[in-house]
């Protein structure tokens, strides 16, 4: 058995406002199965949606997992970047160099992404999101390999990329040093148990494969209505293993 990567949560402190932001950014459309939070669905071959939960917790430190956006010229890419801008996005600077071609913007809520220039080999079949780009060790890109049945597509230098075999974007991790982490992450994975298996048996599974169960009272985190499993992965990342529906 494996998960389904069902969905990319991002915390928010106005879920509406940034779910219009990314609906506008990639085209998706909102959809109308309301349960806890607002959900995009893809128009592509993405293969997750993205879900905007509340959350009243303030960002603190740059995000270990961003989305980069590919561009099919420099115009399209030009393009993408204006209508970010102007549906309240922002220019940020995280340390990218003047000779390096992808822009760096943030969100309405600092939510950082890329827009990366034209002529990236790595993500040349991917589409609009080319990649969930993640700040990891080489170990939780073997983790998420084996929790989600997708293979390898990249690992040297402990840098380790997957992608699901139905294609869609790459899960990235870039290796140590890792970035210190500052509370709870604001993005996170929600996973279904594949084919509506057992949610139970599916945390063992995860257990097995180096995942812990998430100490909800301790951690002050707020996973909503019960229905889910909080874990978090070999770095320490959140996520949640969902209840069949």
């Amino acid at each position: 058995m494996t998960s389904h990567l069902f969905a990319l949560c991002f915390d928010a402190h106005d879920p509406a406002r940034l779910a219009r932001f990314w609906s506008g950014v990639l085209g998706w459309e909102v959809s109308d199965d309301l349960h806890d939070g607002i959900d995009l669905l893809p128009s592509d071959d993405t293969g997750f949606r993205i879900r905007f939960v509340r959350s009243d917790e303030k960002k603190a430190g740059q995000n270990r997992m961003h989305f980069d956006l590919t561009s099919t010229s420099l115009a399209d890419q030009q393009h993408t970047v204006a209508r970010s801008l102007g549906l309240g996005g922002r220019h940020i600077d995280v340390g990218q160099r003047p000779e390096e071609g992808h822009v760096v913007l943030a969100d309405p809520e600092g939510n950082e992404f890329c827009v990366i220039e034209p002529g990236n080999n790595f993500l040349a079949d991917c589409g609009l999101i080319g990649a969930v780009s993640c700040d990891g060790s080489q170990d939780v890109g073997y983790f998420w390999s084996e929790a989600l049945g997708w293979p390898l597509v990249w690992d040297q230098d402990q840098e380790t990329a997957i992608r699901s075999p139905d294609g869609g974007p790459k899960l990235t991790w870039g290796g140590p040093p890792l970035m210190p982490k500052t509370g709870k992450n604001r993005l996170h994975f929600d996973l279904a148990p594949a084919g509506h298996g057992d949610q139970r048996a599916e945390v063992e599974r995860l257990v097995s494969l180096g995942a812990t169960r998430a100490d909800v009272a301790q951690s002050h985190v707020d996973w909503g209505d019960g229905d889910r499993v909080a874990m978090t992965d070999p770095d320490g990342n959140e996520f949640c293993v969902l209840t069949p529906r």
